[in-house]
């Protein structure tokens, strides 16, 4: 690949020079900081960089779920964080989906509002949630977000949907689909419409604060920029060290089924493993659970411990007794830490983060987007 000494005038001052904006990283985050800086900056120039040919992260590679929080994930999350703490974080993903709504507009993303599932095995352990504790969920939905009635109790669906071993189920209304891929070229044509320059196989090396910028190192040399915005998620512990922890999420999908009989998005123990439809096929994902310390990687690899437990709840709960042939294997690289709140930091006066977004990129990445957009005067 060229290196930056090696360009012409013409591309130095077409890509490089008089940079207002740099953001690292060319995944939800990373774009929807872009357009948002567009819209409040028109004439500013904004460039993205990304070290990979597609975003490296799990922006491309996520399940696709419009989600904001299962019942057992929250009550989870209760026990462990304080209850102000566990609804800033349901409320940020909430409001996260309706911004991303917002910036993508009619775009065709395949979005889906089919409801989703957390479904309660027979084997399950921890404590059964309760008629109270979805009214408890209920009531705090209405009170942030103005939904009634979001959570319900459907000890109907799982056995109609051919699932085994499933004790009962809790139903979100507002929970859906989308096609992740849609998702990022949407974004990806947004942000060029609005002359955001995006160029791929760059790597951010390092990156050095000076007076009035900042000197970036990069795969191919150096170049100065006004500001310097980090988007990289899990791969952000080169600068933020243990803060951001990668955590890779391994996924796989089924060859098309006949006669596939539910659609929607579905959670299983605290939204450690979650499936769904994509057509005619079986999305399903997770099981970081059985190995956190060798999932806590950077490296783009599926491991046989996790596709071979995935592939026997397949077995097992959601498609027993049917053929069925694995056509896809892949995994993305999320971004967490001691608790699921992102970290968005305005570092000094020209350089800022939005990275850990726990698993929630989808949900969250437009509005920590938004607030990185907003911390410029």
């Amino acid at each position: 690949m060229l290196q930056l000494n090696q360009l012409s005038f013409w591309e130095r001052k077409a890509f490089f020079d008089g940079i207002d904006f740099t953001i690292i990283g060319a995944g939800i985050v990373g774009y929807t900081t872009a357009i948002q800086l567009k819209d409040k900056y028109p004439n500013s120039r904004v460039l993205i960089l990304e070290k990979g040919y597609l975003p490296s992260g799990a922006s491309s590679k996520n399940a696709g779920f419009t989600c904001f929080g299962s019942p057992t994930e929250i009550f989870d999350d209760l026990q462990k964080s304080s209850e102000e703490n566990v609804w800033q974080t349901v409320k940020m993903r909430y409001d996260g989906l309706t911004e991303l709504f917002r910036i993508v507009g009619g775009r065709d993303i395949g979005y889906e509002k089919n409801g989703s599932w957390d479904l309660i095995l027979e084997n399950d352990t921890h404590q059964l949630i309760d008629k109270s504790f979805i009214h408890y969920l209920n009531e705090n939905c209405s009170r942030l977000f103005g939904k009634d009635a979001v959570y319900q109790e459907d000890s109907v669906s799982p056995s109609k949907f051919g699932f085994q071993g499933v004790k009962t189920s809790f139903f979100n209304s507002e929970e859906g689909q989308i096609d992740t891929g849609k998702l990022i070229k949407a974004l990806q044509e947004i942000a060029t419409e609005k002359g955001v320059i995006s160029l791929f196989g760059i790597e951010l090396v390092d990156y050095k604060e000076e007076t009035n910028q900042v000197r970036l190192t990069t795969s191919i040399g150096e170049f100065y920029s006004a500001k310097l915005i980090v988007c990289t998620n899990g791969f952000a512990r080169q600068f933020l060290g243990n803060e951001v922890l990668p955590a890779r999420a391994q996924v796989l999908v089924t060859n098309e089924l006949v006669n596939l009989p539910f659609k929607g998005t579905f959670h299983i123990d605290r939204g450690y493993y979650y499936f769904r439809n994509v057509d005619n096929r079986i999305l399903i994902g997770g099981g970081r659970n059985l190995d956190f310390e060798g999932e806590t990687t950077t490296e783009i690899g599926t491991t046989h411990l996790i596709q071979e437990a995935l592939t026997k709840m397949l077995e097992e709960i959601i498609i027993p007794g049917k053929k069925f042939e694995v056509e896809y294997q892949w995994a993305g690289i999320m971004g967490v830490g001691e608790n699921k709140s992102p970290i968005i930091r305005k570092q000094s006066e020209h350089v800022a983060f939005g990275v850990r977004m726990g698993g929630m990129g989808v949900a969250i990445g437009s509005l920590v987007g938004k607030k990185l957009a907003n911390m410029w005067a």
